[in-house]
Order: C-alpha cells, then sequence, then structure tokens
C-alpha cells in the first residue's frame, strides 16, 4: 500500500512538472507563435465584391469577426501581393487570435488590374483613382449586411506585402485618417514620394530585404529618406537574410501593431480622431550602429534615423535588423 501510495504520488509530481514546463515554455514564445496557441471559435465569413473601377478589375473582400464580437474596435486589413488573393489570410490562426485578443475585423483583399503591356505595374495601387473607393465601399457593405455598421469607418492596420505594401503607403498617402499604422513590406514601384504631413505622422514600418532586388531595396530607402528627413514617424527595417518573402516582417509587424493600437487606439478612446504621437516621446534607431535610444535624450537627427514608438518595438526592430544572414 505504502509503495503504491509513492508511485502515485510520484506520477502526480511528474504531471505538475509537465504543466509547469508547458507554461514555461508557452510563455517563452514570440507573440505571433503564442497567440497561434490560442483556439479561436468556429465564426463565418463573409464576402463582398464591388464591379470593375477606373484602375481596377476585380475587387473582391472577404470580412472575418471574431465570436461575439459586440462592437469592432478596428479592422486588420491583408493586402497580398501584385494581383494576388489575400481574402484566406482571414482564417490564417495568428492573424485571428490577434484579432479576438483585440476585438479586431479581419479583411482580406484580392484587387487586381486590367490587362495592360507593364504587368509589373500595379495600376490598382493608385488608391484615389478608385480602388481606394472601393474597399471603403465594401467595408460600409460588409457592415451592413453583419449588423456591425462601425465598419464603415473603423480605424485601420495595413498589412500587406510587395503589392500589398505599396497599395497601404498609397492608402496612408489618400486617407491618412483612417489608419492606425501601416506596414510597407518589400515593394517594388510606388507613385507618391513625399507624403502630406497629416500621412507622415501615420507610424510606418518599412521593410526591405537584404537579398532583395536592388531596385526594390533602393526605392524603398529613398522614400524612407525623403519622408523621415520631414519628420514622417516611420521605421526602416532591413532583414539582412531575406529576398522577396515575408520572413519575420510579420512577427514585428505584430508587436507593432499591438503597441500602435494601445497608443492611438486604446479600448476606452472614443470614436474621435485617434491620438497623435509626437517625433519626441518615441525612440531613434540608429540605422549604421544598429542600436536605439531616446529620442529625448538626442539632439535633432542629421542622417537618416529610425522612429521607434515603444521600448518594445525598439527591441523587436533590433532583433530584426541584427538577424544572421
Amino acid at each position: 500500500m505504502i509503495r503504491a501510495l509513492h508511485r502515485r504520488r510520484t506520477r502526480a509530481i511528474a504531471r505538475i512538472g509537465n504543466v509547469i514546463a508547458m507554461c514555461a515554455a508557452l510563455s517563452a514564445l514570440p507573440l505571433h507563435r503564442a497567440m497561434s496557441q490560442t483556439p479561436t471559435a468556429a465564426s463565418a465569413t463573409f464576402d463582398h465584391s464591388i464591379p470593375p473601377g477606373a484602375n481596377f478589375d476585380k475587387a473582391d473582400f472577404r470580412l472575418w469577426l471574431p465570436p461575439n464580437v459586440k462592437s469592432v474596435r478596428g479592422i486588420a486589413l491583408l493586402v497580398p501581393g501584385s494581383n494576388g488573393d489575400g481574402r484566406a489570410q482571414v482564417i490564417d490562426t495568428v492573424w485571428q487570435a490577434f484579432a479576438v485578443k483585440h476585438q479586431l475585423a479581419l479583411v482580406g483583399v484580392r484587387l487586381t488590374d486590367k490587362p495592360h503591356d507593364q504587368n509589373f505595374l500595379e495600376d490598382y495601387i493608385k488608391v484615389s483613382q478608385g480602388s481606394g473607393q472601393a474597399l471603403l465601399d465594401a467595408l460600409a457593405a460588409l457592415g451592413a449586411t453583419t449588423k456591425h455598421p462601425e465598419l464603415a469607418t473603423a480605424p485601420m492596420l495595413l498589412w500587406g506585402m510587395s503589392a500589398g505594401g505599396q497599395f497601404n503607403y498609397e492608402f496612408v498617402a489618400w486617407k491618412p485618417e483612417r489608419v492606425i499604422a501601416f506596414v510597407v513590406n518589400k515593394g517594388g514601384v510606388y507613385y507618391s514620394a513625399l507624403l502630406p504631413r497629416e500621412s507622415r505622422l501615420v507610424p510606418g514600418m518599412l521593410f526591405v530585404g537584404g537579398k532583395d532586388l536592388e531596385f526594390r531595396t533602393n526605392t524603398i530607402v529613398g522614400l524612407f529618406a525623403v519622408n523621415r528627413r520631414a519628420g514622417a514617424l516611420w521605421a526602416l527595417a532591413e532583414e539582412p537574410g531575406a529576398a522577396h518573402i515575408v520572413g519575420r516582417s510579420r512577427d514585428v509587424a505584430l508587436v507593432f501593431f499591438e503597441d500602435m493600437l494601445a497608443l492611438r487606439h486604446p479600448p476606452n478612446h472614443s470614436a474621435g480622431p485617434l491620438l497623435p504621437l509626437t517625433e519626441r516621446s518615441g525612440l531613434l534607431g540608429d540605422l549604421k550602429q544598429k542600436t536605439f535610444q531616446m529620442m529625448a535624450d538626442l539632439p535633432a537627427p542629421t542622417v537618416p534615423t529610425a522612429w521607434l514608438a515603444t521600448e518594445r518595438i525598439a527591441k523587436s526592430w533590433a532583433s530584426i535588423i541584427t538577424s544572421p544572414p
């Protein structure tokens, strides 16, 4: 009997040890992996299409809402590469877990060009010429369908890869008041250079790949330099080992988006304008030394630097630019 009790106690201690080890492992996961472990209840998706317009052929949108959400706090817009279909991204468990945590809607985008002879140039990213309004019209229609009218005016986090990042950039140029924060990610051709002051004050993270085509990298570095010189609240992040791929950019973007939500659109924030940020409130990243420090302690920079709103974002930025090729 004593031996049986001893065996049971040994097994119980082992089970407790396993639970502790599992909890420790989960707590050590990066943000995106930790969230991917969070189960999300099944939820329906809703589709809406807009007829062809002046600068686009197809415009299809898919909405996913967190289960039992009462009011959507904002929208995470997921835009794919050139003429791609990003609608399936709304069922990505990482994005769903992020949306559940922050009460966000997910909207996946499919935009395509009409046939033309330079297919490496996307007309649909010229959002002011029709495709941007198609998005806004789709959000209003999806809001009516799902009885979430707040979708028509909800602020957005803009995620995109390649041409998706180009779309994001041009959308910020067009409607900065609708954007909490945005990502440019290894895109190719952009139609706007120096953005309006209101657009430069929308926090942005511009990713380039150390192994991507040089013209893509040079283009994004140039856009960053001219706008950052004019006070843009943007960061440039080069991932040394990345070619024209997402790489680790989503990991960093999730941290960036989470902190921007907290600073610009906290849960108790009214439906009014997004909260502004000032350059002096953040940190500066030294692009050559790959270090960062509080801007309040520094004179105005005379060379391009990354603007980083929080220490957590700064650490994520440093982790990607110092990763081995």
